[in-house]
């Protein structure tokens, strides 16, 4: 098996709000690509990234799916990833792994609240991206508002390269949405009904629009312009020259490599228009493995930072990013960075064999695949090169976000940060005997779902599952009924609070005890201090090392991080740094658990009555009709909202607040009943933020 041409690779995802339309955009992609054979919808569950029974049934994508396919002469490994924000962690794991991405927008809701995030999420990871402005065959549908939306509120630079040839349906429109005009080409595509679009044809633009298409293109060279450094376009353009289509392209895609700009085409997944264009937009504008810089990670031998190329003959470095669990071997998905591997699932050779370096762990793949939506639907690999994504059976300790790598030549990449669990639900088994399985059972789940974790209750001994929502702690239910085969009980959904310190505080913890001629003696002398909440908790070590052995140093340091895991009223404790700045120890009765010890008293002192409890806020937007414009926001003022913004689109008013998520679990029927059922509404994660006086009065008296 010859090493991949890398410039012919594209690893790219599809990311969206929920219900833009990207699984109906994806199942297109694959069907024109000849990846499958018959086109699927959502509605009837047969898309072919939408392959759980369960998004089947919800008509959502829940599961980040990874389909390789080809396209001109592109192999495209392409993921298409869940809108709902439950289901955050799938997109954020997709976006750390890819060269490139699509943002699917909706032609008559512009920018959405879920698909800010994501924009924001492919920001933080550097990701070259497209839009496509999808749906344009919808009623309002508007595609001159949303290129302005992608402009305003995302702070992007839209570069035109298609333009839609009418918009809405023919029953609302006098103008209905047909085609496309693509306007580098200055050529109409049409699609052809018969074949579902599979097929096209091309004309002149029509004259009608001439003056529409004049205007949208000296858009696009406007933007262009702004960016051409080196003068490839701009002086052809201001004389009026031709200006050669292979020199536009180049220069399109140098821009969108350096996100300076994004290109946007637009289409309707329903009518089967405007794919093509996209496909090859793909191809043309979105990066290769060659394009990105190397990555980058730490030597752990060496104790600096190494990076590595996309290079076959570079030594091998991969990042686990999601792994599938099931019951005949976990299935792990890997993104390869660098390097060579090979399976063998006889031979022990060094080529299949792999490192686990913050683990210290060997690992094995016994089998490689190329994937396909369902991770039962595989294709055996005897080798994977360097810039590809393939999924591996064989390791055993390793979890999301794990580098294996060359023991001879260790590297740890950046781990992938997973939001916060905000809400919990009890779980039990029907039948006691079960208690081991779901204990196990959990345990997978949390293997292959960061954001997803579950504790026993120290107070009530309940046993306790947390995810990022209802929908997400919904569904890892029907797995563990229908996968896992257990029959189980769960409670209401609760919020998971977190506690802080309120003031900064210097604290000694000590541990003294005497005991005849034996004992335990550590004191240990600690700053406590207030950081921002994103940065969890630190613990910084300033005792001189004269003073403190090394492993004295480290029990102490363990005794906070561990006392760090509760607070004073049981909740995790996030926000917080603790310095330790000095230590007295005292020969024969000072050992590590005495240390272990006076650590975490000095926490439980700092804590005592100084305690903040921290609530969830989540930033929500509600999409209503005007005339519901009032009800509506007098009752996110009773839920104690801050509204940050009335966004009118058409006859729709879109409110964003902040709402602490405890005010929240009935939303869903009350704003129905509300608006007689015209509403649509989303809600994410957005902070942690103090609880009001009287919540935290009731939960320090014990009232709560």
């Amino acid at each position: 098996m010859a090493a991949l041409d890398l410039t012919k690779v594209r690893n790219i995802g599809i990311i969206a709000h929920i219900d833009a339309g990207k699984t109906t955009t994806t199942d297109h992609v694959l069907y024109y690509s000849g990846a499958k054979h018959k086109l699927g919808t959502v509605d009837a569950g047969t898309t072919e990234t939408d392959f759980d029974p369960e998004e089947q049934e919800r008509g959502i994508t829940i599961y980040s799916a990874c389909i390789p396919f080809q396209w001109r002469d592109c192999t495209i490994n392409l993921i298409d990833t869940p809108g709902h924000v439950d289901f955050t962690a799938e997109v954020e794991r997709s976006l750390r792994v890819l060269d490139g991405a699509v943002v699917v927008f909706d032609a008559q809701k512009g920018v959405e609240a879920q698909s800010e995030t994501v924009w924001r999420q492919a920001d933080k990871y550097q990701v070259p991206r497209m839009v496509f402005i999808n749906k344009m065959d919808v009623v309002g549908a508007n595609f001159e508002n949303a290129v302005s939306e992608v402009k305003d509120r995302l702070e992007g630079t839209p570069a035109p390269l298609t333009i839609p040839v009418g918009s809405g349906s023919v029953k609302d429109s006098n103008t209905p949405f047909r085609g496309v005009i693509d306007l580098l080409e200055m050529k109409a595509f049409f699609a052809d009904p018969q074949t579902e679009g599979k097929t096209f044809h091309t004309t002149p633009v029509p004259s009608e629009m001439l003056a529409d298409v004049q205007r949208w293109r000296e858009y696009l060279f406007e933007v262009l312009t702004k960016f051409d450094d080196k003068d490839k376009i701009t002086s052809a353009y201001l004389e009026g020259a031709e200006i050669p289509l292979p020199t536009l392209r180049q220069l399109i895609r140098e821009q969108t490599l350096a996100r300076q700009i994004q290109p946007v085409l637009c289409g309707s997944g329903r009518e089967h228009a405007g794919i093509q264009p996209l496909m090859d937009a793909v191809c043309y504008y979105l990066p290769n493995p060659l394009d990105r810089p190397p990555v980058t990670g730490r030597n752990p031998k060496k104790n600096k930072d190494e990076s590595r190329k996309p290079d076959p003959k570079e030594p091998f470095a991969g990042l686990v990013f999601k792994i599938v669990a099931d019951t005949h071997g976990d299935l792990f998905y890997l993104r390869i960075y660098s390097g060579t591997l090979k399976a063998n699932s006889r031979v022990l050779n060094p080529e299949c064999r792999l490192y686990n370096p913050p683990k210290e762990v060997k690992e094995f793949a016994s089998k490689i695949y190329h994937i396909h939506a369902d991770p039962k639907n595989r294709e055996d690999m005897p080798i994977a090169y360097a810039g590809d994504i393939v999924g591996i059976i064989g390791p055993k300790d390793s979890i999301t976000g794990d580098t294996l790598c060359d023991q001879q030549h260790p590297i740890v990449l950046e781990q992938i940060q997973f939001a916060e669990a905000v809400v919990a639900m009890s779980i039990e088994p029907e039948s006691s005997a079960d208690k081991d399985k779901l204990t196990d059972s959990l345990d997978r789940l949390k293997r292959e779902d960061p954001t997803f974790t579950w504790r026993i209750d120290a107070d009530t001994g309940q046993m306790l599952m947390s995810g990022m929502g209802i929908l997400h702690l919904e569904v890892k239910k029907h797995r563990l009924e229908r996968d896992f085969r257990l029959k189980v009980r769960v409670s209401k959904p609760r919020v998971s609070y977190r506690e802080t310190l309120k003031r900064a505080v210097k604290i000694e913890g000590e541990c003294v005890k005497q005991a005849g001629t034996t004992g335990l003696f550590a004191k240990v002398t600690v700053e406590f201090e207030p950081i921002s909440v994103d940065k969890g908790v630190e613990v910084v070590n300033k005792i001189p090392t004269e003073s403190l052995t090394a492993e004295l140093m480290y029990a102490a340091e363990q005794g906070i991080r561990y006392a760090l895991q509760s607070g004073e009223l049981g909740y995790p404790v996030i926000g917080v740094k603790a310095t330790l700045r000095s230590a007295v120890m005292q020969e024969g009765l000072s050992n590590d658990v005495a240390f272990h010890a006076a650590g975490a008293d000095a926490f439980n002192k700092a804590l005592k009555n100084n305690v903040t409890v921290l609530e969830p806020v989540m930033l929500t937007e509600v999409v209503v009709p005007e005339e519901y414009l009032g009800p509506v926001t007098a009752d996110m003022n009773a839920r104690r909202a801050e509204i940050r913004e009335v966004i009118t689109r058409g006859k729709l008013r879109a409110i964003e607040a902040l709402v602490p998520l405890a005010r929240m679990f009935d939303y869903s029927d009350k704003v129905r009943s509300l608006t007689q059922g015209r509403v649509s509404w989303t809600m994410e994660p957005s902070a942690y933020a103090p609880v009001d006086p009287e919540t935290l009065r009731q939960m320090v008296s014990g009232e709560w």
